[in-house]
């Protein structure tokens, strides 16, 4: 274990039997949620936003470092009883009040539908109880164990992760993706990225800076476990969900008032939700897009520039990707006049951004001739 992930684990475990309120930003939960959850457990957590007011009922939902369980337990409520909440978090002392609590809340809200599990948010397909069994049985008493450790943890990853690929709705977390040391942030964001299902989302709140947080302020271990020196800066921050294969990325939220200023740099809370589904084959059925504004261009996760009032070519993935959050808003949508199958259609060229002429989608033999149609809002167009 580093310096880095050592100080983290000795702080909050220290704050799992005592509140730290240097933890922690101010933040307003629904009240309606706090009341089903014992105090120990709202004194005891820290975050610096609340993820749970994006999700929806019936979602299966992963809490990443999830503390003591209180955002844990209000989105069990959020999600209702065909919910699904897993948290997970490495520190023993935070798991034991979480887990403790856990029946008392089931209790109180009629239902249960949470459970708590051990590791890291950087590795989320090792489950770190079943690895602590396997140490007990087989402890490492010699270098030939040490390096077969590497291949027990790899075993275990694979047939019996944490959680599995492709088996969440939803990823939150509250202030903890800057504890992860430097090396291990792309790791992160993309074990995010594939325990989500397709067209599942994170959303995620944590603490950014305004300006890249200096070496000698990384190299303080009370400055990590404090939330500061691990903190990606707010533009690094969007580009590491980039990176990961996120698409549809958008601030929620954005504290305009700074937590915390150390050395002139400010260190503030946002909320980012990012999606996962934009992977797969391109076809062409004929489909076409229009940017309704108000910017006068837009320029989307694939490259795709879009100028305002023009009609665009797109593949049958990409229509169907703007038809939902957080895109459907912005555009108007233009079916084909006779729809391709799926089955006979052709390759689509993703690579580039191209207008659509309608005879494209009406067929260049459309010359039909209507008499005045009623307009949306019941009276005549003209």
């Amino acid at each position: 274990m580093n310096r880095v992930e050592t100080a983290v684990r000795s702080r909050y475990a220290e704050a799992a039997k005592a509140p730290e309120a240097a933890l922690c930003c101010p933040v307003s939960y629904d009240q309606r949620y706090l009341d089903a959850i014992p105090s120990e457990v709202v004194e005891k957590d820290y975050g610096c936003g609340d993820p749970s007011r994006y999700l929806r009922e019936g979602e299966t939902v992963l809490d990443l470092g999830s503390g003591t369980g209180k955002i844990c337990f209000i989105a069990s409520q959020v999600v209702g009883p065909t919910g699904r909440v897993i948290g997970v978090d490495m520190t023993d002392d935070m798991l034991e009040v979480a887990r403790r609590n856990a029946p008392e809340v089931a209790q109180r809200i009629g239902f249960a539908n949470v459970e708590f599990r051990k590791g890291r948010i950087q590795d989320l397909a090792l489950d770190l109880e079943r690895l602590d069994a396997e140490l007990r049985a087989r402890p490492v008493c010699s270098a030939e164990d040490y390096l077969a450790l590497d291949l027990l943890a790899e075993e275990l990853r694979g047939n019996q992760p944490l959680i599995a690929d492709d088996s969440v709705d939803v990823v939150v977390s509250n202030c903890v993706l800057n504890l992860v040391e430097p090396r291990l942030k792309r790791q992160l964001f993309q074990e995010i990225f594939r325990v989500l299902r397709k067209g599942g989302r994170a959303v995620i709140s944590d603490i950014v800076a305004d300006e890249p947080v200096p070496e000698a302020m990384q190299s303080n271990p009370e400055l990590w476990s404090g939330c500061i020196s691990g903190a990606l800066t707010e533009m690094d921050f969007l580009a590491a969900f980039e990176q990961a294969g996120f698409y549809g990325i958008e601030v929620l939220k954005f504290d305009s008032i700074p937590w915390r200023t150390v050395e002139g740099i400010d260190f503030r809370s946002v909320t980012v939700q990012a999606f996962k589904g934009k992977q797969g084959p391109c076809f062409e059925r004929n489909q076409a897009v229009i940017y309704k504004g108000p910017f006068k261009a837009v320029l989307d996760d694939d490259g795709h520039r879009m100028e305002r009032g023009a009609r665009y070519a797109v593949c049958d993935k990409t229509f169907h990707l703007y038809r939902k959050a957080p895109y459907a808003a912005h555009f108007e949508f233009v079916e084909p006049l006779n729809e391709i199958p799926l089955s006979e259609a052709l390759p689509f060229d993703c690579q580039r951004t191209a207008p659509r002429h309608p005879r494209e989608t009406k067929g260049q033999d459309y010359v039909a001739t209507t008499r005045a149609s009623h307009c949306a809002d019941g009276g005549a167009c003209c």
